[in-house]
């Protein structure tokens, strides 16, 4: 069974990680489908950020959640990956809307733009000084675009137990995948994820804990596993039988997945 490959924070092996250049590189790369994370700004904008703060990426000691998208967006978030860009005289110029802070209204916008099924696979950050209000914003902006229904192309993820019960309850057609950051958290987890949830473990635990993938599978549920980078980690996600592999190169792993006959 070929994976669906979804591209981790975009393309963002190449490209400064959530960033629109690093969605467009990942589906003009003909990802499969792509991955975000999101936080809640202080004027209750949705926007594509890991961390809580913003020094790794766009070179600031602000805090997401302290600050409002017009602050947001005089930031740069993608010098940090290539920090010498501006040295290279032969470098075609750059559209900076393509580097500022996006929300997810606009890569949403953008996936429903193409001309084909894109997957959107979105995670909430825990713990937020906003608690479940992160999740109603986001079922709210899913079903503008009549993605609370079955057959969407997003779903939601979380190592939060608590905020996936509440999509449940908010959006209950929207499929969850329940983050799982250490194989000593499957036991638990089993006996309280709901029967059509996903099961998203790490790579990393995957190889270190080579019985989980298999207790997973026996479990009944598919696994979405991340960050799949390495043709070792594939090949194991293959053996496992995974539906989807999140990945920051996604052009290799495609490309891997053809060279398989896939």
């Amino acid at each position: 069974m070929r994976p669906s490959v979804v591209a981790h924070r975009g393309a963002s092996h190449e490209n400064a990680e959530h960033t629109l250049g690093a969605y467009v590189a990942a589906l003009d790369d003909g990802a499969d489908g792509v991955e975000c994370d999101v936080r809640l700004t202080a004027d209750g904008h949705l926007v594509c950020v890991h961390d809580r703060d913003l020094r790794r990426t766009a070179g600031s000691p602000g805090v997401v959640s302290t600050m409002e998208l017009a602050e947001l967006d005089e930031l740069d978030f993608a010098s940090w990956k290539n920090p010498w860009a501006d040295l290279d005289d032969d470098a075609p110029e750059r559209d900076e809307r393509l580097d500022r802070v996006l929300t997810l209204r606009t890569l949403l916008e953008t996936v429903a733009d193409y001309d084909r099924r894109v997957e959107v696979a979105v995670e909430t950050k825990h713990p937020t000084r906003y608690g479940g209000l992160v999740e109603r914003r986001l079922v709210d902006l899913l079903r503008q675009f009549g993605w609370d229904r079955p057959g969407s192309p997003a779903r939601v993820m979380s190592f939060s137990w608590t905020a996936l019960q509440r999509v449940e309850r908010l959006a209950p057609d929207v499929q969850l995948v329940q983050l799982v950051e250490k194989a000593h958290h499957w036991p638990m987890l089993r006996q309280v994820i709901g029967p059509d949830w996903l099961v998203g473990p790490g790579i990393g635990e995957l190889t270190d804990h080579r019985k989980l993938g298999r207790r997973i599978r026996r479990s009944g549920h598919d696994m979405h596993v991340w960050t799949v980078n390495t043709p070792a980690q594939l090949d194991l996600c293959l053996e496992l039988g995974v539906q989807a592999v999140i990945t920051d190169r996604p052009a290799y792993l495609l490309d891997l997945l053809d060279q398989r006959g896939l």
